[in-house]
């Protein structure tokens, strides 16, 4: 019964998350409502002792900490960044008018950069970028989509873009260089399907806002402060591998190097005090942060009731081609988290059956990384953009599903055009 109710009670909140502009209850207050119950649910249920139940938020609360610390460690970097205006670095030197031409080299740069960093500090970069090249409107919206899809493409194919990569390449199930070769191609092709789909969206030309409020100046030590953030987000990656330590750790390093040097430089001059950290905290989306809380914290309380796993099992049971599973898990993750989706595949299936670099896992990889583009709360990259731009659920759904979805499955074709 407990087990129902909660499941109820996420399907509610989902409903009520997705009609937030019919509603108008924001969708924060609807997500951390929906996870308190789901919680209150898993405790009063007698599945678990009370201290197991404690163990498990504990466990979990642990895990959504490092991302929310590293979500606002980002986005304090990408926003002290903006407060110095130091996107105007690149923005100055990218005069194409076209909107079609501007998607496709936004895209790649996109696709590129969340390989090396994360898909989540990627998109929080370059829809941040947008916001300077695109006066608000739908057009602003649908390029912050194809950087949600072209970040999560980005990410499945190497083992630090996309957190469910990493899971994989951590438990064994794939290795460095197999997994980068057997996924580029998958992934480049989800990509470029998706972007030719929403290429027709787009038309004709934009003018810069330069051209229309005037050339915007550059705060005093803007261009220092823009590559130091930007060898910051960059030396996240490095430092994980460097110390083992969790990234968040190397993201906060960041800030806290950002901090130390803006007061240094501004701390002479009082009108200087909106570059300083303090005031930039003030313009960050805590709503959007603690959107991302109550999501993880519901998904979470289905997977210690041991929802997510039945899924899986029940899955399993039903569907027999592995490839058909793991394409199933990917249009899962649209709905829920991939991390616990994933983590509950590695644990029915073990290396003897499906050993190491198995087509399997290179599947289960770029579907889990993927599929969570088809709708805006099924990745990181998508709860971010969500939150920095106040997208609308079903706007999203008919503007940027659909093409992700045809290039979601356009990838598994290439993959097992590739692999069979």
């Amino acid at each position: 019964m407990y087990d129902l109710l909660m499941i109820m009670t996420f399907i509610i909140g989902y409903i009520g998350i997705t009609i937030e502009h019919v509603s108008k209850i924001n969708k924060t207050s609807i997500a951390l409502l929906m996870a308190i119950i789901c919680w209150a649910l898993q405790f009063t249920s007698q599945a678990f002792n009370h201290e197991s139940n404690l163990s498990f938020l504990g466990e979990h609360l642990a895990n959504i900490s490092q991302i929310i610390f590293f979500l606002l460690g980002a986005l304090t970097i990408v926003e002290i960044i903006n407060a110095h205006k130091g996107f105007r670095l690149i923005s100055d030197y990218i005069n194409i008018t076209s909107k079609r031409k501007l998607l496709w080299i936004v895209g790649f740069l996109t696709f590129f950069l969340s390989c090396i960093l994360d898909n989540l500090t990627t998109t929080i970069i370059m829809v941040t970028l947008m916001s300077k090249l695109i006066e608000k409107g739908e057009d602003r919206l649908i390029m912050g989509g194809a950087i949600v899809i072209a970040a999560n493409a980005g990410g499945a194919w190497t083992p630090i873009g996309d957190v469910t990569t990493t899971m994989l390449w951590i438990g064994g199930q794939l290795s460095t260089l197999r997994v980068i070769l057997d996924l580029f191609l998958p992934s480049l092709t989800c990509l470029v399907v998706s972007l030719f789909c929403l290429s027709f969206a787009l038309k004709g030309d934009f003018t810069p806002p330069s051209n229309k409020n005037g050339k915007e100046e550059i705060e005093p030590m803007g261009t220092v402060i823009f590559w130091l953030g930007v060898a910051s987000l960059i030396f996240v990656p490095v430092f994980k591998i460097l110390t083992g330590l969790p990234p968040f750790m190397g993201m906060i390093l960041g800030l806290s190097i950002m901090w130390i040097v803006t007061d240094v430089i501004h701390k002479e001059y009082e009108e200087r005090y909106h570059l300083r950290v303090p005031h930039v905290m003030t313009q960050i989306d805590v709503a959007g942060v603690l959107f991302f809380l109550g999501i993880l914290l519901s998904i979470d309380a289905l997977h210690t009731a041991g929802l997510l796993d039945a899924l899986a099992t029940w899955m399993n049971n039903t569907i027999s081609n592995s490839h058909l599973i793991a394409v199933a898990i990917g249009l899962a993750s649209a709905v829920v988290d991939n991390v616990p989706l994933v983590a509950a595949v590695m644990g029915m299936y073990d290396l003897t059956q499906y050993p190491t670099d198995s087509s399997f896992w290179d599947l289960i990889a770029y579907c889990a990384g993927t599929g969570g583009s088809i709708l805006v709360i099924g990745s990181a990259a998508g709860v971010a953009f969500m939150g920095l731009e106040k997208v609308d659920f079903f706007w999203y759904f008919r503007r940027i599903g659909i093409p992700a979805f045809i290039g979601y499955l356009a990838g598994i074709g290439i993959f097992e055009l590739i692999k069979g």
